[in-house]
């Protein structure tokens, strides 16, 4: 999908959201985006191997992936044209550019080859999209599709924080509303139907109580 055919109304959403966010987000997200790091380093990144982010927003993940995982090759979607700005400029700060390539696109419908040049990835990370996409159980489908043999989708987002009080909740799911964010209550269930569908095994941990969720489906030759 090119960057003319994305969905307006959400990459507009997106753009509007994030113009000036944008510039603080990540300065504000390490407090309450928890997890993330877990991931990174659960990536296990085979020698070489490709690594895609899913919703890469400021690239602070891609970058610390790429810091970690000194021989891969990285890329990163996402449909905020703001953040994608954002992104590159932080990227070649770091002096990751030739190691890191960005593209606009759809999370739920995206055509690695045509975006990327790259038929399949090694490892896929998802950190704090899906509670933002629109049909995001798409994006999980085209995720395992993009996957090589042998590779792992990585998600963490917001769980139910079922082991937390109930006051605290509410007041986080209040704030979340305010930028268009929605914790999956489904998520594990997609994850079990579509890791059944495509032979991939997945491992599902609460962490902090339920306050996120963290996921890895493995391929299986």
């Amino acid at each position: 999908m090119s960057a003319t055919e994305l969905p307006a109304s959400h990459a507009e959403l997106m753009d509007g959201v994030y113009r000036w966010q944008r510039h603080i987000y990540d300065l504000t997200r390490k407090y309450y985006l928890l997890g993330r790091d877990r991931l990174i380093a659960g990536l296990d990144v085979p020698a070489g191997g490709t690594v895609l982010e899913l919703g890469c927003g400021t690239g602070r993940n891609i970058i610390l992936a790429a810091r970690r995982y000194r021989d891969a090759r990285f890329f990163g979607l996402d449909i905020s044209a703001e953040m994608l700005d954002t992104a590159t400029a932080a990227i070649a700060r770091e002096g990751l550019s030739n190691r890191v390539m960005l593209a606009r696109g759809d999370a739920t419908d995206f055509d690695p080859k045509a975006l990327f040049a790259v038929g399949s990835f090694d490892r896929i990370f998802v950190s704090y999209s899906l509670s933002m996409i629109p049909g995001w159980e798409k994006t999980v489908s085209a995720a395992l599709a993009a996957l090589s043999p042998d590779g792992s989708l990585h998600i963490v987002d917001f769980g139910q924080q079922e082991g937390l009080p109930r006051w605290f909740r509410a007041l986080l799911r209040g704030w979340l509303r305010k930028f268009h964010v929605e914790p999956r209550e489904t998520l594990r269930a997609v994850l079990e139907s579509e890791s059944a569908r495509t032979g991939a095994s997945l491992r599902f941990q609460t962490l902090y109580r339920g306050y996120a969720w963290l996921a890895i489906a493995e391929r299986r030759r």
